[in-house]
């Protein structure tokens, strides 16, 4: 769905959580599978003609209202229970539920329920609200009246199936291998299954199921599967969904009594700034090694630092500050610290002829710290984690 909104932050930030985000629990994934146990009869049809349905869908996806369930699984230590709920380290463990109700590019709403709170994102012509519950605070965003600005939202995970497919379908190419499974119905409508598997050993992934309504060709669930396993390590989909439009009364919003309100109007040339200086820090701050499947995100201790706020202790605390000029550690962020800290903690020493330093791996993500300070993240073997560290200067 190239129309709803990405959840946007600073780029330092989008892989070592992006990257740790392919991870969690599986409790609505009972949910996903049971919206999805039939396998309807519809006209065969091959990978070409699936993919050539998926691009042509350049445009604005139909009115739609529904309900998006996002699992996953890793086998990873237990993290510690974090605040808030809507951050993208909480997608490591647990179940995640986005309610979605789209008409169009300027009319939409994302509601984020967690226990006894809920974030919502509303989108109505150039008005954007941005309610949290937890805090009674409101955000009021007045957008430029050419904007073709998305509604911003708390994080850069993808929480639709149609996001999630998007990223996924960037890796077709020469380096993957496409098939057809067969049909399934998914959230009520009859799917075809697109299958996507790295023809690299190198990579933890063995393949990535897209289902894909068949009357629509909008994605309805994305499915990931680390290499030998039966059951996906991560999958976000519809459990509910109707192509119907929503009631206008979905998109007005009045802020609650006591409500802290904010106002804030966007220039006309925000967003253009915005990703010019995006694009610059992500430049300045990640590294990319390898393509496709075998992509692997290398950042400069700096970033380590920053994020844990020097608070990490013995080696992996000695990583975290090693690039800081006489030690200093950055502003951090208490929770993220948290969780990076219960990874490394969980990491084991490992060394080779690119120096030495903390490996993680599990079944569908593998992070090395370098005995330098660098931080290599990818969906990929230790052994690619490596040869990419050699390559580090």
């Amino acid at each position: 769905m190239t129309a709803l909104p990405t959840f946007s932050r600073r780029a330092r930030w989008a892989v070592p959580a992006g990257a740790v985000v392919i991870a969690g629990a599986v409790t609505a994934g009972v949910l996903i599978s049971a919206a999805a146990s039939a396998s309807p009869e519809l006209p065969a049809r091959t990978p070409a003609q699936l993919l050539a349905a998926l691009a042509a869908r350049t445009g604005p996806p139909p009115p739609l209202t529904g309900t998006v369930v996002e699992t996953a699984s890793l086998g990873i230590p237990q993290l510690p229970e974090l605040g808030n709920q809507n951050s993208p380290v909480s997608l490591l463990a647990g179940s995640h539920t986005v309610k979605v109700w789209y008409q169009d590019p300027k009319h939409l709403r994302l509601a984020m329920p967690v226990q006894m709170s809920e974030s919502d994102v509303i989108r109505n012509g150039r008005q954007v609200w941005l309610w949290q519950s937890s805090k009674n605070s409101v955000t009021k965003l007045t957008l430029p009246a050419k904007s073709a600005q998305a509604a911003p939202t708390p994080t850069q995970v993808p929480v639709t199936p149609q996001q999630a497919a998007s990223q996924v379908l960037k890796a077709v190419g020469t380096s993957t291998r496409v098939s057809v499974d067969r049909t399934a119905t998914v959230a009520g409508q009859s799917a075809y299954q697109l299958v996507l598997s790295p023809k690299s050993s190198g990579s933890l992934v063995g393949r990535v199921s897209i289902a894909i309504d068949a009357s629509n060709n909008v994605p309805l669930r994305v499915q990931v599967f680390a290499r030998g396993a039966s059951t996906p390590a991560f999958q976000v989909g519809y459990t509910a969904i109707s192509f119907v439009r929503p009631a206008a009364a979905n998109f007005s919003f009045t802020p609650p009594a006591g409500a802290k309100v904010k106002t804030v109007t966007v220039p006309s040339d925000a967003g253009q700034h915005k990703s010019s200086a995006a694009q610059r820090q992500s430049a300045s701050q990640v590294q990319m090694i390898g393509k496709d499947w075998l992509s692997v995100a290398v950042f400069p201790s700096s970033v380590l630092s920053e994020v844990t706020g020097g608070s990490m202790s013995g080696a992996a605390g000695q990583m975290a500050q090693s690039a800081v000029p006489g030690g200093q550690p950055g502003s951090g962020n208490g929770e993220t610290a948290a969780v990076l800290h219960t990874l490394i903690a969980a990491a084991t020493p490992v060394h080779g002829a690119w120096g030495s330093g903390q490996l993680l791996h599990t079944s569908l993500m593998s992070m090395l710290i370098t005995s330098n300070g660098h931080v290599l993240i990818g969906a990929v073997k230790p052994a690619v984690l490596e040869n990419a560290a050699a390559q580090l200067k």
